[in-house]
């Protein structure tokens, strides 16, 4: 986990996402991502700057299938609080909406269902486990198909939940997290999701691995243009 806590910790000293005495709640969706994020954010506590706890919890869609108690059982053996929290979102997208592009709705019912639960917890601070790859892939769709740039960002008070959202593992590129899972033997719970590996997303990170296949720099130069806020050309 050498390269995954130096990535976590250069993230952590450069948007100043832990503070001294947080609670950090994981979302943990039982993927290789988030699975690695709770060992990680586990084991930087022994040398973060501050003290800090976590938690974690689950948003269970409603899919047939999904193993949560393997989280768990993870959970319990680092010592961290785990919570399943139970919806039907997978019946209310999939059946009732009959969404064709289903990831949108999805992605903002799972959010707040998360939100609502920490929040009854006494928790303000929650990470999630977008990488590197997550970011550029958000900052390609925002531009093909939404006509605008746009992408998320390392750190952001949501105003309207008062939580704020980090995500401690925004510098690491993917394949640093699947090496480390792989070394780790860490367990990853198969996603349900009807749409898995058929998205919009899907399309878009297979372009960026043909544009990386013809020049390797291109995943760490759109990364310095994100955070080259002094020197860009656009139509102000």
């Amino acid at each position: 986990m050498k390269h995954v806590l130096g990535h976590l910790r250069r993230a952590d000293e450069d948007f100043d996402l832990i503070e001294d005495g947080d609670t950090i709640a994981v979302g943990v969706s039982g993927g290789k991502d988030s699975m690695a994020l709770l060992f990680a954010l586990h084991l930087y506590k022994n040398f973060a700057r501050y003290k800090y706890s976590i938690s974690a919890a689950t948003v269970d869609l409603g899919f047939p299938g999904f193993k949560a108690a393997l989280i768990t059982d993870y959970c319990a053996s680092l010592g961290i609080a785990h919570t399943v929290v139970k919806t039907r979102i997978a019946d209310i997208v999939f059946e009732a909406r009959e969404e064709k592009n289903p990831c949108s709705l999805c992605s903002k019912m799972r959010k707040a269902a998360l939100f609502t639960h920490i929040k009854q917890q006494g928790i303000s601070k929650c990470a999630f486990a977008h990488h590197r790859d997550d970011c550029l892939e958000s900052l390609l769709m925002s531009m093909l198909y939404e006509g605008r740039m746009r992408t998320f960002k390392p750190k952001t008070y949501l105003d309207r939940k008062d939580v704020t959202l980090i995500r401690p593992l925004i510098l690491l590129p993917e394949k640093e997290i699947s090496a480390a899972a792989v070394r780790h033997d860490l367990p990853v719970a198969k996603n349900p999701c009807p749409a898995s590996g058929v998205t919009k997303r899907q399309q878009i990170k297979e372009l960026l691995a043909h544009i990386s296949a013809n020049n390797s720099g291109a995943r760490g130069n759109m990364l310095t243009a994100l955070k080259n806020i002094d020197q860009y050309s656009l139509w102000d």
